[in-house]
């Protein structure tokens, strides 16, 4: 049975007359990825907040590893680690230098900060710029620098904001790499990112929030699922053949922005589509190519939120 990292039931927080939370429940197993989004203002930073012992809940109950954040704050904040929107490295030290200050905070023996500060600088490949200031570092090596530091603390649960801001693609994948790494070796991440590939990629489980309120909960392919809009394009070699899969495929519609295609509604299924073209090849019409779509997470969070994904991030 899987054990819950992070368990929140009937969360509320309000500034004064402004409710930010209402209610919130959440669930996150242990070993996961969970994401957090929505739009501004949804309520997602305070969310963190609490979660992280930063704020106190008006109502409801917050365990994190197991201990209420309320009452055991001490316990909590031993078991996780918080890497921030912006890399929270001392530009004035040198990388290995960040990392003992941490393994100081910590209070770890001086053997055992030498073993872990050495580990996590080849983990990063970071220890040929270990000596180099962290100000020379680049965007992507600032970003694995901060987590790093992170690490020092071996924390079982990870709250990651927005950690792949402004990074280059290549940068970006890395960091995917790395969390990927993380969750097999057991430890839960805490996502929230600007960017819904992101959370497409990595999440097992994502929350959207909008104005205080979780509107939906599920995987990717789950949210997915819930927005009507899976097609299947034909597009064929001719006014002949398209015409006459018109009247074969009662459900369909000319694409209104490229000429010879059709928009067939399909949940997308292997099943689905070579029943189709096999419908086609029955009435001997052929079909010079197809492609299958499918919502993405932008299409979840317009119809979710009322918002196009532009305006989704994690602030």
């Amino acid at each position: 049975m899987t054990t819950s990292a992070i368990a929140v039931s009937g969360l509320r927080k309000a500034f004064g007359d402004k409710v930010v939370l209402d209610g919130i429940d959440l669930d996150v197993p242990a070993g996961t990825v969970f994401s957090l989004l929505g739009p501004n203002g949804a309520g997602k930073t305070t969310t963190v907040n609490v979660l992280t012992t930063l704020m106190r809940a008006d109502g409801g109950t917050v365990c994190v590893d197991g201990h209420d954040v309320a009452t055991g704050t001490k316990a909590v904040r031993a078991a996780i680690g918080v890497t921030g929107q912006f890399a929270a490295v001392d530009e004035m030290l040198t990388g290995q230098e960040n990392l003992q200050l941490m393994a100081d905070l910590r209070r770890l023996g001086s053997g055992e900060a030498s073993r872990v500060i050495t580990g996590l600088l080849e983990r990063f490949d970071l220890a040929e710029s270990a000596q180099k200031l962290a100000a020379t570092y680049s965007g992507g090596m600032r970003r694995k620098l901060d987590l790093a530091m992170t690490l020092v603390g071996n924390p079982k649960i990870i709250f990651l904001d927005e950690p792949t801001t402004g990074l280059d693609p290549r940068s970006r994948r890395t960091m995917w790499d790395i969390i990927r790494q993380l969750v097999a070796e057991g430890v839960t991440i805490f996502l929230t990112t600007q960017y819904l590939e992101e959370a497409d990629r990595l999440a097992d489980r994502i929350a959207v929030l909008d104005q205080g309120h979780l509107v939906a909960q599920g995987t990717p392919g789950e949210l997915k699922r819930q927005i009507p809009g899976s097609h299947v394009r034909l597009r064929f070699a001719g006014d002949l053949e398209l015409d006459s899969a018109l009247r074969i495929l009662t459900d369909s519609t000319r694409d209104g922005q490229e000429d010879l295609v059709l928009r067939v509604p399909s949940d997308g299924g292997a099943k689905s589509v070579r029943a189709l073209l096999n419908q086609l090849d029955a009435h001997s019409i052929e079909v010079e190519e197809f492609s299958v779509h499918t919502p993405d997470l932008d299409d979840v969070f317009l119809a979710l939120t009322g918002r196009t994904s532009t305006k989704v991030n994690a602030r």
